[in-house]
C-alpha cells in the first residue's frame, strides 16, 4: 500500500486525484489532504480517504474544520507551517497542487524527505526551478509533471535523449478570447474571463488561459524542468485542446501526445509510473475529430509570452518577481480594480522595477530570497495600482 499526500485536494487537480485514488482505494494510505476555503469539501474528502490530518490553508478557518471533522481520527491543522508540516510526514508520492507561490514551500519540504513529488503548481518551478531540482538531486527524490503539456513531453521522451531534442512545442487553447477582436479586450468582464471553452478549471487558472499567462509559466517551466535553452521553446494556439505538446529530434522527427482534455490522464501517469494503467478517460475518435487545428500566437493579444521571453532571458529570480507581480495583479482583476489588458501591463511594470534594484534579482536562490522577492513583487504591483486609480 503506498502512502500518498495530495495538497491542493480540493481543486480541480486534486478531485481529479481523489477520483482516481476513489477507485481504488485499496491500493492507498492517505496521509494529508489540504485544502484552502472550501473546509466541507476537504473534511468529507478526509473523513471518506481516512487521511491522517486535513490542513487549511487558512488558519481562520480551522474552529470550522475542527467542527466538520469531528467524531472521526483526522487531525485538524491550518496556516502555512502546518502544510510544511504535513509535507514532512513520510509518503511514497504527494500531489503538489497548491495554486500559485504558496506550493513552493511544502513542495521543498516533500523533497528534502526524499518523496516523489507529482508537480502541477507550475509557479514552483517558475519562482524557483534550480532551487526545486537541486533539492531533489540532493535528496534522490524525483519530480514528476502533471501539467498536461509537461506530461505530454516526458511522455514523448521515453527512450529519447534530452541532446537530440531540437525543439519543445506546447499547446495552448487560446482562452476565451482567443477568437475576438483586439480591440475588444480591454472591456473584457471577469465573467468573460472566467470560462474556458476546453476544460474545467478553476477561476484564476481559467483567467490566466484567457490572458495566456499560464503558459507564459509553462513556457518557463518547460525550461526549468527539461533544461533547454529558450530559443527551443514554441507555443502554438491549439483550439482543439487534443494534441498536448510535440516534441522535435534533430534528425526533424516530431513526436506528439494526443488525447481528450482531461487532467486525469497526467495524473494518473504521474500517480503509476513508471507503469501505464488502465484510467477512466475518453479514447479519441481520430476520425470523428476530423481535423486539427493550428496557429502561431499573436504576441499583441498574449503579451505574457514576450514577457516570459523577457523573464528567461534576465535570470535569476525575476520568475519569482514575474510570477508574484502577476498572482497580484490577477487578484486586482478579480476585484474589478484593474481592466484585463492592465494585468500585463502591471507585471511587465514590477519586473522593470525590480530589476532596478541592484544586487535583487541577482541574488542567490534559496526559499528565503525567493520569498522576499515574491513579497516586493506583490507590494510594488499593489503600488502600481493603487497610482492608477487613485
Amino acid at each position: 500500500m503506498r502512502k500518498i499526500s495530495i495538497f491542493g485536494a480540493t481543486g480541480s487537480i486534486g478531485q481529479s486525484t481523489i477520483d482516481l485514488i476513489r477507485r481504488a482505494p485499496e491500493g492507498y494510505d492517505v496521509v494529508a489532504l489540504s485544502g484552502g476555503h472550501n473546509v466541507a469539501q476537504l473534511a468529507r474528502d478526509a473523513i471518506e480517504l481516512n487521511a491522517e490530518i486535513a490542513i487549511t490553508a487558512h488558519e481562520a478557518r480551522l474552529p470550522e474544520l475542527r467542527a466538520a471533522l469531528a467524531g472521526s481520527n483526522v487531525e485538524a491543522a491550518a496556516g502555512a507551517q502546518a502544510l510544511v508540516e504535513a509535507a514532512s510526514r513520510p509518503a511514497d508520492w504527494i500531489m503538489s497542487a497548491i495554486v500559485g507561490a504558496a506550493g513552493l514551500a511544502p513542495g521543498l519540504k516533500a523533497l528534502e524527505q526524499g518523496t516523489t513529488l507529482a508537480l502541477a503548481n507550475k509557479e514552483s518551478l517558475v519562482c524557483a526551478g534550480q532551487l526545486l531540482m537541486r533539492t531533489a538531486a540532493q535528496h534522490g527524490a524525483r519530480i514528476l509533471p502533471v501539467d498536461s503539456e509537461h506530461s505530454a513531453v516526458f511522455q514523448a521522451l521515453v527512450g529519447e535523449q534530452i541532446e537530440d531534442v531540437e525543439r519543445i512545442i506546447i499547446t495552448a487553447s487560446g482562452g476565451a478570447f482567443r477568437d475576438w477582436p483586439l480591440a475588444d479586450l480591454k472591456t473584457a468582464t471577469l465573467a468573460q474571463a472566467s470560462s474556458h471553452p476546453n476544460w474545467d478549471m478553476g477561476q484564476r487558472i481559467t483567467i490566466d488561459s484567457a490572458s495566456m499567462f499560464n503558459k507564459a509559466l509553462e513556457v518557463i517551466e518547460t525550461r526549468e524542468f527539461f533544461g533547454i535553452s529558450p530559443e527551443q521553446i514554441e507555443v502554438l494556439v491549439h483550439p482543439q485542446s487534443l494534441v498536448h505538446a510535440l516534441v522535435g529530434f534533430r534528425d526533424g522527427a516530431l513526436m506528439s501526445h494526443l488525447g481528450a482534455p482531461d487532467m486525469r490522464h497526467a495524473i494518473g501517469y504521474a500517480l503509476h509510473w513508471p507503469h501505464r494503467k488502465e484510467l477512466p478517460v475518453e479514447r479519441l475518435d481520430l476520425a470523428a475529430v476530423g481535423q486539427l487545428e493550428f496557429r502561431a500566437p499573436d504576441l499583441q493579444r498574449y503579451p505574457a509570452l514576450r514577457l516570459a521571453q523577457d523573464v528567461m532571458a534576465r535570470g535569476g529570480l525575476s520568475g519569482a518577481a514575474f510570477n508574484g507581480a502577476k498572482e497580484r495583479a490577477l487578484d486586482h482583476f478579480i476585484a474589478g480594480r484593474i481592466g484585463f489588458l492592465d494585468m500585463a501591463t502591471i507585471t511587465e511594470q514590477v519586473l522593470e522595477a525590480l530589476e532596478a534594484q541592484p544586487g535583487l534579482i541577482d541574488a542567490s536562490m534559496t526559499l528565503e530570497n525567493v520569498t522576499q522577492v515574491d513579497d516586493l513583487a506583490r507590494q510594488a504591483a499593489d503600488q502600481v495600482v493603487t497610482q492608477r486609480t487613485g
